[in-house]
């Protein structure tokens, strides 16, 4: 079993995190059966950007990374108070654990500045938000990162993306990552990416 660590942070957009609940659960029931999610953030109680509140099933402080092989990371609207916790050292903790560990880290639009405040982006090759009127390449330049202006940019076991309209590709890639490209491709046909 392949298991997945959602990490939200509160404000984080609910479409971005639905994204990986979604795509793997597809793949467990009906690809090739081996994804799991858990979701995990430091409140018992999460809402995203527009409200919509998340009980997380596991809390921060019991995660054990041992116990995952990949984690995901949903961006999320500063005026909903997500770099309040998605800067906290709590949260950096848990990236730069992963990180030590060579697993999977996948972080959609802005939640790439998660890792560049846990210090894993000197150096890499990396995108967020790209809208002109956005300052957050920036920000991600001001981490180390190279931005590269791709919608999905993919540098070692790092997967970072430009906005949230990247959300399935982001999830298919990490799909395909923890299993192959045969199956993520029967999985994208059956829930109607055939071809996309």
């Amino acid at each position: 079993m392949k298991r997945v660590l959602l990490l939200l942070a509160d404000g984080f957009e609910a479409v971005e995190a639905s994204v990986f609940t979604d795509v793997l659960g597809w793949n467990m029931l009906e690809g090739d059966g081996t994804t799991q999610v858990v979701t995990t953030g430091l409140h018992d109680r999460l809402k995203c950007t527009w409200n919509f509140t998340v009980i997380p099933e596991v809390t921060l402080d019991s995660v054990r990374v041992d116990d995952y092989d990949a984690l995901a990371i949903p961006g999320g609207f500063e005026e909903a108070g997500f770099y309040k916790d998605a800067y906290d050292p709590r949260f950096s903790s848990v990236i730069q654990a992963f990180h030590a560990q060579d697993k999977w880290i996948a972080p959609i639009c802005v939640a790439a500045l998660t890792l560049g405040k846990a210090g894993l982006l000197e150096g890499c090759r990396a995108t967020t938000y790209d809208h002109p009127t956005s300052i957050r390449k920036k920000q991600l330049r001001e981490f180390g990162a190279i931005v590269v202006d791709e919608q999905v940019v993919v540098d070692g076991n790092l997967i970072t993306s430009c906005n949230p309209a990247t959300a399935f590709e982001v999830a298919f890639t990490l799909l395909e990552k923890l299993t192959t490209r045969e199956n993520t491709l029967h999985v994208k046909d059956l829930m109607g990416f055939a071809g996309k």
